[in-house]
């Protein structure tokens, strides 16, 4: 018998007799269950409720969507306009409750969450301590001699009963490595579901800021409405004609002007130059992204009078609004009254131009050249104020984007982070 192969036997002889001489009470097992189980299950319980209730207030949405449109494809009249209105507003209440749930949902996530967190740490402790005390023993058994433990049994039955038992408490010791590395893992990935709960939850809390928003302007479109027909038919008619011929005016001015501007820096070969050369994306013009109006939204409250060709981005009255890309201002419309509209027009390469609407102040003049990123004026909209215009509900940047003339959804060009 070699040298090396009596040191190995030795080894696992002396391993077997460690073990079948330590205590019972240090292979306990760990079931991992904590003591959180029953308050984790009730908060599940509330947050499948939740959910539940979050599926019918979106049914309740879409069906009344459908009343939207069904009612948009009849005739325009004063009592289809109304009813319209209505129902956008029982709609945005609906988005409100929705959200609401949605938040409080996330809630009892996060605390079902921590919970979980807790019973995985007291886990991980219990695992250590069971591990170290079995380290621990076995390295105070080793004092004992092999022939001290093989004489404290009376027959080699006990003996053999004892190695087995050995080697179920080794598996058992396995387990409890490996129960280790996984508690240990799962409580990452709490931590981790964690954080994304509360970005999730910040996220819909501004969701609900802009919900709220929205439903003022609703309750505004209404309430002007109201004031300016006094629930007669005729005048409501007379309204929409007076709405669609103002429409058309500021469309013609826009296209006329843009079909001189761009022929006239092509004439003096600026509109190719590298300075203003388009590379097919365009940057925000404000620092926020909430949409309240999208291209021909079926949700927009002035359609009856026109088709919405822009999109309208959340910002509060002087709000900086940058240039979306670099090119020449092809219009700088100012005014000094609120049913006046004002905007500014950039002209740029590649038969593309962009429109910044309901502005406050302007700050560049025709002709100049302008910079991605320039502050190019300040947002308006709010009603009743200068340069709002007749089509606004509250204060927010209408921005159109026209490819040789004709509007296309700014949302195709627009990049998060330029």
């Amino acid at each position: 018998m070699s040298r090396h192969f009596r040191a190995l036997l030795g080894i696992a002889i002396f391993s077997i007799l460690a073990l079948i001489t330590l205590p019972v009470f240090v292979y306990t097992q760990i079931d991992g269950t904590g003591g959180n189980k029953q308050e984790i299950d009730e908060l599940n319980q509330q947050i499948a409720a939740k959910k539940d209730k979050v599926k019918q207030l979106e049914a309740s949405i879409e069906a009344y969507k459908k009343k939207i449109e069904n009612t948009r494809l009849e005739s325009s009249s004063l009592a289809n306009q109304m009813a319209i209105l209505d129902n956008h507003i029982v709609q945005v209440e609906l988005d409100i409750e929705a959200t609401e749930q949605k938040l409080e949902t996330l809630d009892l996530e996060v605390q079902a969450l921590k919970l979980s967190i807790s019973d995985k740490e007291k886990t991980i402790t219990r695992q250590r301590e069971i591990i170290t005390e079995f380290i621990r023993t076995l390295h105070q058994q080793g004092d004992k001699g092999m022939l001290e433990v093989l004489a404290s049994y009376n027959n080699f039955s006990d003996f053999y009963n004892k190695m087995e038992y050995a080697r179920s408490i080794e598996e058992d010791l396995g387990k409890n490595a490996r129960a280790l590395r996984i508690a240990k893992e799962e409580l990452e990935e709490k931590k981790s579901a964690t954080e994304e709960r509360k970005k999730a939850y910040d996220a819909l809390k501004e969701e609900l800021d802009n919900q709220k928003s929205d439903l003022d302007g609703q309750s505004l479109a209404k309430q002007t409405l109201l004031a300016q027909t006094q629930s007669s038919e005729l005048k409501y008619q007379t309204l929409v004609t007076n709405l669609k011929s103002q429409y058309q005016e500021i469309e013609s001015d826009i296209t006329s002007i843009e079909q001189k501007v761009r022929a006239k820096l092509e004439s003096q070969d600026k509109i190719s130059g590298s300075e203003i050369q388009f590379d097919g994306q365009l940057s925000w013009p404000t620092p926020s992204r909430y949409v309240t109006a999208y291209f021909h939204d079926p949700a927009y409250p002035y359609r009856y009078v026109f088709e919405h060709n822009a999109i309208d981005i959340r910002a509060s009255y002087g709000t900086p609004i940058h240039a979306a890309a670099s090119g020449y201002i092809a219009r700088a419309r100012t005014c000094q009254t609120a049913s006046c509209y004002a905007y500014i027009m950039i002209v740029h390469s590649g038969g593309l131009s962009t429109v910044y609407g309901h502005m406050s102040q302007i700050l560049v003049n025709a002709d100049q050249f302008v910079t991605r990123g320039d502050i190019i004026g300040y947002s308006g909209g709010t009603p009743g104020t200068v340069g709002a215009g007749p089509f606004v509900t509250g204060p927010h940047l209408h921005l159109e984007v026209r490819k040789d003339g004709i509007p296309i959804n700014p949302l195709s060009y627009l990049v998060v982070d330029y």
